[in-house]
């Protein structure tokens, strides 16, 4: 099957389901003990995957609610901890973790009831995110109004009143009454003084 040992072990470790298990063995060991066996361990995970493949959601929901659950203890332990305490740094601390575990209790739920109750799909034409009020307009759209017809061209050339063309690289004319464009004499040189 394999060709060598490092092609089994890299397998192996590239397998989710392996390295999930070898996790879940280390922290299952203080509960469980040191028995517990890696490949028994592993076909459980496989057989649970294969389930939820096949669309059979029944463990995940179990996990959820054990999950749920277990939070919840840990929210009212520390809860009551924070309460019984004396200093304030001991009592935010466990304030602090509880409303956390709180938290991830309501995620949890909020997770299995998403799963029991999908949302529904809708489909939109149009989204606009703005802030404040928006306007959607998704419906059947009016007629056009009704127009007067232009003659100008939006894409003609620009060309000023007396019939000349523009010239953008044409020397510009002197201003103040158009005189003829002289040179500024030299004063205050250097050699003047």
């Amino acid at each position: 099957m394999f060709k060598d040992a490092e092609e089994r072990g890299a397998v192996i470790a590239s397998s989710p389901l392996i390295r999930g298990a070898v996790t879940g063995r280390k922290y299952a060991e203080p509960m469980f003990g040191a028995g517990l066996d890696l490949t028994a361990y592993a076909a459980q995970l496989r057989e649970q995957a294969d389930k939820v493949k096949a669309g059979d959601l029944s463990a995940v929901e179990t996990m959820l609610v054990a999950q749920a659950n277990t939070l919840d203890m840990i929210f009212n332990q520390l809860a009551r901890k924070a309460a019984h305490c004396e200093y304030l740094n001991q009592m935010e601390a466990n304030l602090r973790h509880a409303l956390r575990a709180q938290a991830q209790c309501r995620a949890t739920l909020e997770t299995l009831a998403e799963i029991k109750n999908p949302r529904p799909v809708a489909f939109v034409k149009q989204a606009n995110i703005a802030n404040g009020p928006q306007q959607v307009n998704n419906g059947i759209q009016p007629p056009p109004r009704v127009r007067e017809e232009n003659h100008k061209q939006s894409n003609e050339l620009l060309e000023p009143s007396n019939g000349e063309w523009l010239d953008t690289g044409a020397p510009g004319q002197a201003g103040r009454g158009n005189p003829a464009l002289e040179t500024v004499g030299a004063v205050n040189r250097t050699g003047d003084r």
